[in-house]
């Protein structure tokens, strides 16, 4: 990988846009510390501290963020609302057929679907900038209020102030993902979240270090962290060197294309593969069960019972509880199955070879075709599932065992630092063969 972009960065063409997408971050991470307006900054470090041990969505919303969140900077609302507004027109484009059409029509339906989702983009943010707001004004710490303003002219012009300030930091982070796009290298979506995510790494650093502190001042009691500290850091680099297998691994079907005579021509006759990867889904299974599984945290950091059948349900589905980590398991395969069924259409690929005189050795064309891609796709599904599904639990059950809790990297951030690396990486060597620079990627 560091091969890769020496290599690259030779080039001046692919150098000008490795600088570019530099100084994008660098404006992206001045922005993640620029606080908005009429709110008690000390108060709400506070808060979020306090709160972020719960496991509630707020807390997660802080990690992608890189910590924007918890300070209510202005990109507060990190790429979270271009992401859920990517995922409601990805399901809208199967199940409304104008959309599904207009997805079908090339390129010009691809922009026009990229400006509907733009739109959404700026309601979603506008929508969780209101309601974050609210529970701003609403949220005290130590006596202290969060909101400058709780009542009067006051309380409505500051309001709208904060929640159009949350709002346009979610139009420019989605104006500086796509400048990545057109001027940079990589996804810039990606590059952002991975870019949020790595300004937590020093929190992760200053707690490791905190508890060999404690092991150093109190032998006695504190003597474990010796084993557990660097116990982390071996699974650390384990997970990401498991990350890194599982995404290269793909399973290959053999595809084999009858011979055809065009005028004098002959065409076909050779032989291909399908490439399907094991881990298809990504990390969306794990963003869509912890986004789930956060909202009772949520309901009990508003709520609060002290006692009875609802302080043992929620207790029992916060992040230490038993059954959190159970539900957290098994949806994360349903999703997984539900991400496979909108990706992937065996019939449809059954069509598509047949249409080209494509056939699979052993495999009788049309139904017969569909259905060995279909069980090959539940297979690999559920490998690349009980691998999102481990590694996402992984964390949990590290700090029950060792206590070691409220880590800033889980699970769902080492996958999406590798994903967006190895990403990035070979669209560099992609961009490199492009320019025909002979031995680069040797």
């Amino acid at each position: 990988m560091f091969n890769t972009i020496k290599n690259a960065w030779r080039i001046p063409d692919l150098r000008k846009k490795i600088l570019f997408t530099l100084l994008i971050i660098v404006v992206f991470r001045l922005g993640s510390v620029i606080p908005v307006p009429f709110l008690n900054v000390d108060a709400l470090r506070g808060l979020m501290d306090s709160v972020s041990s719960t496991g509630s969505v707020l807390g997660y919303l802080d990690m992608l963020t890189g910590g924007a969140f918890a300070n209510a900077t202005l990109f507060a609302m990190g790429i979270t609302p271009y992401i859920n507004s990517s995922i409601i027109m990805q399901l809208l484009t199967v199940a409304i057929p104008p959309l599904e059409r207009m997805a079908k029509e090339g390129e010009e339906g691809r922009k026009k679907i990229a400006t509907i989702t733009r739109y959404v983009t700026v309601l979603l943010g506008l929508i969780q900038g209101t309601a974050y707001f609210f529970y701003l004004r609403n949220s005290a710490y130590q006596g202290n209020s969060i909101a400058m303003y709780t009542s009067g002219w006051e309380q409505v012009f500051a309001g709208a102030v904060i929640i159009l300030t949350f709002t346009a930091g979610t139009a420019l982070m989605m104006w500086l993902g796509e400048q990545i796009n057109q001027k940079g290298i990589g996804n810039g979506i990606s590059i952002l979240l991975f870019a949020g995510i790595v300004a937590r790494m020093p929190s992760t650093v200053s707690q490791l270090w905190a508890y060999l502190s404690a092991a150093i001042q109190d032998p006695t009691n504190y003597a474990q962290y010796y084993v557990f500290v660097p116990l982390f850091v071996i699974l650390f680099l384990a997970v990401i060197w498991v990350i890194v297998f599982m995404n290269n691994s793909e399973r290959r079907i053999p595809v084999q294309y009858a011979k055809r005579v065009v005028g004098r021509k002959m065409y076909g006759g050779q032989s291909s593969h399908i490439p399907i990867k094991v881990a298809m889904s990504g990390v969306m299974p794990i963003i869509f069960a912890s986004s789930i599984l956060s909202i009772p945290s949520t309901i009990q950091m508003f709520v609060n019972p002290t006692e009875g059948i609802g302080k043992a349900i929620l207790d029992a589905l916060s992040p230490s509880g038993w059954l959190y980590s159970v539900l957290y398991f098994f949806l994360i395969i349903m999703f997984a199955y539900f991400y496979l069924t909108i990706q992937y259409n065996p019939i449809e690929m059954a069509n598509n070879l047949r249409q080209s005189n494509g056939t699979i050795p052993g495999v009788r064309p049309g139904k017969p075709t569909a259905d060995f891609i279909a069980k090959i796709l539940s297979k690999l599904t559920l490998i690349g599932s009980l691998f999102l599904a481990v590694i996402a639990l992984l964390p949990i059950i590290f700090g029950a065992c060792t206590g070691m809790h409220n880590m800033s990297l889980g699970g769902t951030s080492i996958i999406i630092l590798v994903g967006v690396a190895l990403e990035t990486v070979k669209q560099m060597e992609s961009q490199m063969m492009m320019r025909h620079y002979k031995g680069f990627l040797d």
